[in-house]
């Protein structure tokens, strides 16, 4: 008597800790070029919602112009999104934040959106400490406008056409660390271990996280005399510490030696695990972190890894004292000033 086999049955797909699979974490198809360091970044940015089990609906991605402005559409469509005019994104940030405090924002930003036309607003964003994680994808160029130098180029770096620029480069990271941001880093497009770790500890953060990503442009800055190509990254990146991050709804050991890391408790229980590799740094202390930025610059270095972290600084919002309910939700009756209020204003203006 012949027997048959039912077929194998299909593995269910990996979920994480809200049951969403790391699909719905996904964007549109990438209209960047092929091997773009921005691509990669939009991944770990994909892999740390996904893991840390964040609602793409409670996400809003705000961007300004430039490749790096176009990233938001390659991950997770079901967020709020809003591409704002050149250099202009922090200022929409800042009105999204306050009008809805319950949302996780996300500006993405390039060297050019950031250090060029937009460096007032990037000063007083930085200086506020509105509720935001800004990511910098920092390639050296306007890859959009065939490849002229950006402010954060390094003097002596080459262009494919031959120019050399003279002029010294703008480190976003140093300027974040002394305007105010809480939390602030660089890493590079091509360390994924780094990266992700950085990235879970930023959403984990309530403040301005600032994380300048050096993304290699493969069209116009991949070659030899730039400084921000994949060759010269992984000759010259100086990585200050190896980063690790424990979410708070994972069991938290101690898993080093005594006096060998600096562990850092962010708001929500988490944990930021900061294992020294050469010194005794301490990245609570700001003038320690613009020293080794300036340090690492003169020696010809691209320094790596969280510079500062201060979890205890109070947010924007805290210092407006503003309701916890989410400006956008409240009724009219909530935030218009009642007949008498207006009557007595106007009286004392007679």
């Amino acid at each position: 008597m012949a027997t048959t086999t039912a077929p194998p049955a299909t593995p269910e797909p990996k979920v994480n800790r809200i049951g969403l699979t790391v699909l719905e974490y996904k964007g549109s198809k990438t209209t960047l070029c092929a091997g773009c360091g921005h691509n990669v970044i939009s991944e770990r940015i994909i892999e740390a919602m996904y893991e840390m089990g964040v609602k793409p609906e409670r996400v809003a991605k705000l961007s300004g112009i430039g490749c790096s402005s176009k990233t938001p559409a390659y991950f997770m469509s079901r967020s709020s999104s809003f591409n704002s005019v050149h250099g202009r994104m922090p200022s929409v940030a800042t009105g999204a934040m306050l009008a809805n405090r319950t949302m996780l924002g996300i500006g993405v930003s390039g060297d050019g959106d950031t250090a060029s036309i937009g460096i007032g607003q990037f000063i007083h964003l930085m200086r506020r400490n509105l509720p935001l994680i800004y990511i910098i994808e920092d390639n050296g160029v306007y890859g959009l406008t065939k490849g002229q130098f950006s402010a954060t180029a390094d003097v002596g770096s080459k262009l494919k056409s031959g120019v050399i620029n003279e002029l010294p480069p703008i480190d976003t990271c140093a300027l974040a660390v002394q305007l105010g941001a809480t939390f602030v880093g660089r890493s590079f497009s091509g360390d994924k271990r780094q990266l992700s770790a950085m990235l879970k500890a930023a959403i984990a953060h309530k403040g301005t996280v600032m994380l300048d990503i050096i993304s290699p442009c493969v069209t116009f800055n991949d070659h030899d005399g730039s400084t921000k190509s994949y060759k010269y990254m992984k000759d010259h990146e100086e990585p200050l510490h190896e980063v690790s991050f424990i979410p708070h709804f994972e069991e938290i050991d101690v898993d080093y030696d005594a006096g060998t890391a600096v562990d850092v408790k962010m708001h929500d229980g988490s944990h930021l695990r900061l294992r020294k590799l050469e010194e005794d740094y301490d990245p609570t202390k700001k003038h320690e972190a613009v020293f080794r930025l300036n340090e690492a610059h003169d020696k010809g270095e691209v320094l790596t890894g969280v510079f500062y972290v201060n979890p205890e600084k109070p947010s924007f919002i805290d210092m407006l004292n503003m309701t916890e309910d989410p400006l956008a939700t409240l009724p009219q009756d909530r935030v218009r000033p009642p007949k008498e209020a207006l009557a007595a204003a106007m009286a004392e203006l007679r």
